[in-house]
């Protein structure tokens, strides 16, 4: 008998799936668009129900390998687009009767596991970390932007409160050698004062780094303006994030747009509702128990839905001007 240790595959959990299926009903048939395809979790569960139909979206060209897969199953009733989800108004759905738009900002265990993409801190390659339809890697960042902007990342999008110590010693260090995931590890580890025992010391860094290298920040804006716009009424929005900056954006935007007036400046008054979403449960849903058992990273999974109460396409929002600074720090990667 062959002793060769064959390693295990990590399951791939489709996070609180039975809880967004309840609330987008995909049992009364109608359009959905799964903002992030990755592992088809949602994508497939929506099409085993009858008179449905999905449009995914993934800017990780990884994702059509399923995606092709999922195609043969369901030819007539799905449709895969190698996109970013900011681009959703590009499709032109503003006369398709959407009756959901699902977000799932997490992360396969294929994206982190894969040494190409750099995600992960425990890798032995290049910092990428791109996970498609980018400018700039990782590695660009931190061998080239200076040091207050470099602090700015870490602290705004990882909250690393020794941001400021570790992008000193990255710009010493990078005068030596040209730094890569090992080397920007080491740095870590030597410019933290405080160890956290509990979780790794390059955690926020790469948080950061990652949220800055895709531009997470201006591209989770930009898909919720777009999905709202091509949701009907009745139709859902629905977002599971994975850290309190995700949260802290969606969570504003449901609210904003559930209890200030959201007048467009594309209609007349007189035709427009106060509010343009109903939220029906302020709190997010959380795992249960039992998901938590079979998949623990869904530890930080929080679900927030917003019902639209009606047709109006486009609408005003100030979430840009609310989220501005961290806008502006994503755009130092435009002299990348």
């Amino acid at each position: 008998m062959d002793a060769t240790i064959v390693p295990k595959v990590q399951k791939h959990y489709p996070v609180l799936l039975k809880e967004i299926i309840s609330v987008i009903s995909p049992q009364h048939g109608g359009t959905f668009i799964d903002c992030t395809f990755g592992q088809g979790g949602y994508s497939k569960k929506i099409l085993d129900f009858e008179n449905t139909n999905v449009i995914a979206l993934d800017r990780d060209i990884e994702s059509e390998k399923i995606a092709n897969q999922l195609k043969e199953s369901f030819e007539n009733r799905f449709i895969f687009k190698n996109i970013k989800f900011s681009e959703l108004s590009n499709l032109k759905l503003k006369n398709k009767n959407i009756k959901a738009a699902i977000f799932d900002l997490g992360y396969s265990y294929s994206q982190i596991k894969d040494p190409q993409k750099g995600l992960s801190f425990e890798a032995d390659s290049k910092l990428n970390m791109r996970l498609g339809l980018n400018s700039y890697s990782a590695e660009d960042a931190i061998n080239k932007l200076d040091e207050k902007e470099l602090e700015k990342i870490f602290k705004f999008f990882g909250d690393e409160k020794e941001g400021k110590y570790i992008a000193r010693n990255i710009i010493k260090e990078r005068q030596k050698i040209k730094i890569d995931t090992k080397a920007l590890v080491k740095i870590i580890d030597k410019s933290k004062k405080r160890k956290n025992f509990k979780v790794h010391n390059a955690t926020k860094v790469f948080q950061a780094l990652r949220i800055f290298v895709n531009k997470e920040i201006s591209e989770l804006i930009f898909g919720l303006i777009n999905a709202t716009k091509v949701l009907k009424k009745n139709g859902v929005l629905g977002v599971v994030t994975f850290h309190s900056l995700e949260d802290k954006i969606v969570k504003y935007f449901f609210k904003s747009l559930s209890e200030n007036k959201s007048i467009s400046r594309y209609a007349p008054v007189t035709e427009q509702p106060e509010t343009l979403l109903n939220l029906k449960q302020k709190k997010p849903i959380t795992p249960s128990d039992d998901e938590l058992a079979k998949n623990p990273p869904s530890r930080s999974a929080k679900f927030r839905y917003a019902i639209k109460k009606t047709d109006f396409y486009n609408f005003d929002t100030d979430i840009e001007e609310q989220f501005r600074k961290y806008i502006e720090i994503e755009n130092y990667g435009d002299k990348l």
